[in-house]
């Protein structure tokens, strides 16, 4: 569905929020901000949030919110997901119109709208292909507690029972929300949305598009489009806030006496003097040197530097100072043209408001009265055509230091295109400056040498979140220092707020409790879901099979078929002459199989034994039924531990449980997962594994 427009809105009306199921507006607000056009100063919208009870926010989320996505199983909520993102993906041109007025430029753009539609169409593929299609994730391996196997625990996740609410931003109106609203939709937590004011409206015009979808299930999304003050009050325990800002905004949230003593559980994404670092190997005239300039010159210009992990300080050998910032001169020259981001000559936009020009000026100033020589740009640069005083344009700016332990050029951030240039004379001394930012989010090693490589990441890795490893190899490839993958963990310690999101099934964990559950194998089977050894099971034997008196359960679909369908076939012997042939056949002649003496001297061997794949080949010969049925492949074998050796003489046999069953949303089979043990002719465990097969949900009509 293409939604072409958005409601008729003009410029001096309030900006909606969300919440409660529709749409809301004060009727006489005692307070409205005033949202203006970053490049031309023009009126774009006011918010106002006068008279808004976040309370309802909160308990709709809890109760509708909660009840709807519970409604749903993991699968099925990143199901929704993809179809949001292919919805959004259709009518993006929507949000890319509203994005040039935030200063953002249509490169810009790929990286929040087109990012952030990513990241659900991201989140929805793992979630699919790495949860169950249910509501509870097991965590680690089953703990034997009795001897008898009849107390056994585990470690479960299940979802948080209050709301997500992330506060944002303003430098990704879209991505900032997609890449928190993604994880906590699988989980099935219900999202309250606190967008920064001054892109607010491209946030709500994000969620109007996802809410007129139909998609979402009643509650799972809000959105306040203003102040919030006083949704922290109404929050305990059940909750999760995820915070993207300042460092002193999170110290003040985390001050609240309801995340100090009530048990909200806090994250933070904060303030973060990210670095790259040119290594001794990649000095001029190298291919590395070459990616570093573009690499630092990129995270100085897109989103004019307003990014999070933009790189603040470029750590450089001190004797390649100099031709780093004549490098870097150069680029900028040559590709920075600040303007109108709806120009089409324009590469950086406008800061995303007045006030954010200034807060650019006053730091760089800062950094300029500690000692910072400006290099090119800086506050008397030309913007060229740009006007700096009607729009929030700042020049793409360098700065250097002589004395690269200046504590204002660890501590000042300047939130633009700016960058400073510090000299280091050996890898300690890098290492160190790295460190001095205080905890950061990402740093750029460029380097060809693993040696190299290893003994920085050995010097940083407990300093950042990310550590991004450029050479030449890996140039043209790279998705680069300032991209957050859905796959990763984003976030960093110490300065940089000490939070983790995204990293895959990691972000959605981060929106569910952990708990240790105790108990006898069939109630943890009945909790999760997952078949557990020593639960009741559905036995059908070779003979019985064979007699019709039971089916085997290669016989059944999904339809038909229940965690705990086992089948246990009879006794096979092994035979010398059959350890021979599969190492003659296979090329497999190690000692053990082919040569008596010296598998009888290793104290791992009674003598000659059968090669641990042979006898999970022989396994698959006693439980396949090989006439067609609903199984309909094989797709792999997990978890597999040769426990016993197997001798000539010594007989196997196998039982095979019906261990989980995933359907799939969107197809006609889905996988089975079979525990599958094989035992001796004494009842010694001989190995263990998991056998995967895709088996269709109904009987086909060919079999």
């Amino acid at each position: 569905m293409t939604v072409e427009t958005t409601p008729a809105r003009a410029p001096e009306e309030i900006l909606p929020s969300f919440v409660a199921g529709s749409w809301w507006t004060p009727e006489q607000p005692e307070k409205m901000a005033d949202i203006r056009d970053a490049a031309t100063g023009d009126l774009v919208c006011r918010v106002s949030t006068s008279g808004l009870e976040t309370s309802r926010a909160v308990d709709f989320a809890r109760n509708e919110g909660q009840r709807a996505l519970g409604e749903l199983t993991f699968h099925q909520r990143a199901l929704r997901l993809k179809q949001l993102a292919l919805h959004l993906g259709e009518n993006k041109e929507l949000l890319y119109e509203l994005s040039d007025k935030t200063g953002a430029t249509r490169k810009d753009h790929l990286v929040d709208v087109d990012g952030g539609i990513g990241t659900l169409f991201a989140y929805s593929s793992k979630a699919r292909k790495e949860l169950p299609n249910s509501n509870v994730i097991i965590d680690g391996d089953v703990e034997q507690l009795s001897r008898d196997g009849s107390f056994i625990g585990e470690h479960i996740y299940t979802r948080l029972t209050g709301a997500a609410v992330q506060i944002n931003a303003f430098n990704f109106p879209v991505w900032g929300m997609l890449e928190k609203l993604a994880p906590s939709l699988i989980a099935g937590v219900p999202t309250i949305v606190k967008p920064a004011s001054q892109t607010a409206y491209v946030t709500e015009a994000c969620v109007r598009l996802m809410v007129d979808s139909g998609l979402l299930p009643e509650g799972s999304l809000q959105l306040i489009s203003g102040s919030a003050r006083d949704l922290l009050d109404h929050l305990d325990y059940r909750d999760h806030v995820a915070f993207t800002g300042s460092a002193g905004t999170a110290q003040l949230l985390r001050a609240h006496p309801n995340v100090q003593y009530e048990g909200v559980r806090f994250t933070a994404e904060t303030d973060s003097l990210n670095s790259a670092i040119l290594a001794p190997d990649a000095g001029p005239g190298t291919p590395e040197f070459e990616a570093f300039i573009k690499a630092v010159v990129q995270e100085m210009t897109v989103k004019a530097g307003q990014k999070c992990t933009a790189i603040r300080r470029t750590i450089v050998p001190s004797e390649h100072v100099d031709a780093v910032v004549e490098a870097l001169r150069g680029r900028v020259e040559a590709r920075a043209v600040l303007g109108d981001p709806r120009d089409a000559r324009t590469t950086v936009g406008a800061l995303a408001s007045k006030d954010q020009q200034t807060e650019v000026s006053h730091a760089v100033q800062r950094l300029m009265d500690a000692g910072g020589e400006v290099c090119f740009g800086g506050p008397d640069a030309s913007t060229g055509s740009a006007d700096a005083d009607a729009g929030a344009f700042y020049p793409v700016t360098t700065l250097k230091f002589n004395n690269a332990r200046t504590p204002e050029v660890h501590q000042v951030e300047a939130f633009g295109p700016v960058t400073s240039v510090l000299g280091y004379t050996d890898i300690d001394d890098a290492v160190e400056l790295a460190a001095l930012g205080g905890g950061s989010l990402v740093a750029t090693v460029c380097t060809h040498d693993p040696l190299i490589a290893a003994e920085f990441v050995r010097g940083i890795g407990s300093h950042h979140g990310r550590v991004h490893l450029l050479d030449r190899d890996d140039a043209k490839t790279s998705t680069g220092h300032g991209s957050p993958l859905p796959h990763l963990v984003h976030g960093g310690p110490g300065r940089a707020g000490g939070g983790e999101e995204l990293g895959g099934m990691r972000g959605v964990k981060h929106h569910m409790q952990r708990t240790a559950i105790q108990g006898t194998p069939d109630l943890l089977t009945g909790i999760t879901g997952v078949w557990h050894r020593g639960a009741a099971a559905r036995t059908a034997t070779t003979e019985a099979v064979a007699e019709g008196k039971a089916t085997h359960p290669f016989r059944k679909s999904l339809s038909e078929l229940r965690i705990g369908d086992q089948f246990a076939s009879g006794l096979r012997e092994v035979r010398l002459a059959d350890i021979d042939a599969f190492a003659e056949s296979t090329g497999d002649t190690f000692y053990a199989h082919t040569n008596e003496e010296a598998a009888t001297a290793n104290p791992f061997f009674p003598r000659r034994v059968a090669h641990g794949y042979l006898l999970v080949s022989w396994a698959a010969g006693l439980f396949v039924e090989p006439a067609p049925g609903p199984v309909l492949a094989n797709t792999g074998l997990e978890n597999l531990s040769f426990i016993t050796p197997v001798t000539y003489d010594d007989s196997i046999r196998v039982t095979l449980t019906a261990k989980q069953i995933t359907p799939r949303e969107t197809d006609d089979y889905g996988e089975v997962r079979w525990d599958t043990v094989l035992h001796n002719q004494h009842d010694e465990i001989v190995a263990t594994y998991d056998v995967l097969t895709r088996v269709a949900k109904e009987t086909p009509a060919w079999v």
